[in-house]
């Protein structure tokens, strides 16, 4: 169990239509045994009618994150997770601070004209709001600012061999 040195999980934040999706699938190609984690199939899981009240579906959300993740990790897998994260990325740590593996945390970020072309292409103009929402919030925690990482004029493939081969996106779990 945990016998890969190198293991690591890359929690890939950022507003919607940014591309945490996109990267995440394209880096979970990329990596030897990999497991991708999409936080939005635990906030989705309710049957209709049976959602709990925001706060608690994202509080479950996280749990359940946390759990998998432990899960993957012993099974010697390297994670990706795809979510926002808003105040939660200490609490998610600590769960791992004694374990020998390695987090990257990448806040990715586009200009608002290249956020609401993307999340209108892709039909989803509710988010288009909560998007530019989240990408003031994100870009202005004091927690992000060694984590940002601007998409606006990149491929999926270039952000990909940059977070994969820069120390910048490491945190210090212990």
């Amino acid at each position: 169990m945990n016998t890969n040195p190198e293991q690591t999980i890359y929690i890939i934040s950022g507003p919607c239509g940014v591309g945490k999706s996109t990267l995440a699938k394209e880096l979970a190609n990329q990596l030897e045994k990999s497991a991708l984690v999409d936080g939005d199939h635990f906030l989705e899981m309710y049957g209709e009618g049976s959602e709990p009240p925001w706060e608690e579906r994202l509080n479950i959300m996280w749990k359940n994150i946390v759990s998998t993740t432990q899960t993957l990790i012993q099974h010697d897998f390297n994670v990706i997770i795809d979510i926002i994260v808003e105040d939660e990325l200490e609490w998610f740590c600590q769960h791992f601070s004694h374990l020998n593996v390695k987090v990257k945390y990448i806040v990715l970020l586009a200009d608002k004209d290249r956020l609401i072309e993307r999340i209108q292409k892709r039909g989803d103009t509710y988010l288009i709001d909560r998007s530019l929402f989240l990408l003031k919030q994100l870009e202005n925690t004091p927690e992000n600012k060694l984590h940002l990482y601007d998409t606006t004029n990149k491929q999926p493939h270039d952000i990909l061999m940059d977070i994969m081969n820069s120390s910048n996106f490491d945190l210090d779990i212990s």
